[in-house]
Order: C-alpha cells, then structure tokens, then sequence
C-alpha cells in the first residue's frame, strides 16, 4: 500500500510544540514526523523525504538558521521546502527568512495560520516544481 500523503518534518527543541503541530497537521491529513534536535536532521530527510520542513531557529547546539544554511547547500537536501516555525518576533523570524534563503516563515501560536501556510507552501512549491519542469522540457524540447 502506497502513502500519497505530503510528508511534514518539525524540527523544534519544544517537545510541546512538537506534539502540538503533529496533531494539527495529521488531522489535515499529513504524515507528520518530528524531531527534537537539530542534530541528525539530515539523516531524518533522508530516510523519510518529506514535502516540507517546519525547523524552528532557536534551538540549542544549531540553530535552525544556520541547519537551514547547512541543509540548502547540502546537494540531498537542498531541494526540500524549508519554512522557519518559531516563536519569534515576526519581524525577526523574517529576516532570517530572508538571509538564509528558506521558502518563508510560520509565527507559531494560531493554529489556523499553522493549517492555511502549510496548504499555501505545499500547494506553491508543487504548482512551481510543475511550471520547472514544464518550461526545461520547452527548453529542452523534450516530453
């Protein structure tokens, strides 16, 4: 039996936040996992290949800006949708957004935030992989 369920990884040192945004995101129907550390989430990409990484920034050991540095320049995860979830001010959260050059950020504290950016990011970064690979196959002239 196949999953076509979109993969979700959070990444945060809050375990509290961590079940809260699993049990949010499973009952939209995503396959959710998390992990509590930025230590081995490379490791956790790759066995489990998910659509989107919500990586909070402030955790201990690394940051999820520089993990987010670490992961785009990485060539088996530098594909992957990375958004920034933190508790941070919004202005701050997008600053780092900007600098590390992830697909945007989510303000952690309202669920339906949580629920609506996800589908947004989901739904974009699909409908644009779509619109990549049609323009290099009318490049390419190949179908």
């Amino acid at each position: 039996m196949h999953d076509d369920r979109k993969k979700i990884l959070v990444v945060d040192d809050d375990e509290r936040h961590l079940e809260l945004a699993r049990s949010i995101l499973e009952a939209e129907g995503y396959s959710v996992r998390t992990h509590a550390s930025g230590f081995g989430v490379s490791g956790v990409m790759q066995a489990f290949r998910p659509d989107l990484v919500l990586l909070d920034i402030t955790m201990p050991g690394i940051p999820g800006d520089d993990l987010a540095a670490f992961l785009l320049a990485e060539e088996r995860t530098r594909h992957t949708l990375i958004v920034f979830y933190s508790s941070l001010d919004e202005s701050d959260i997008m600053r780092s957004a900007v600098n590390r050059r992830v697909r945007g950020f989510i303000r952690k504290g309202d669920i339906e935030t949580l629920r609506s950016k996800v589908r947004f990011f989901l739904h974009n970064h699909c409908e644009q992989a779509m619109n990549e690979a049609f323009s290099r196959r009318r490049l390419y002239a190949v179908e």
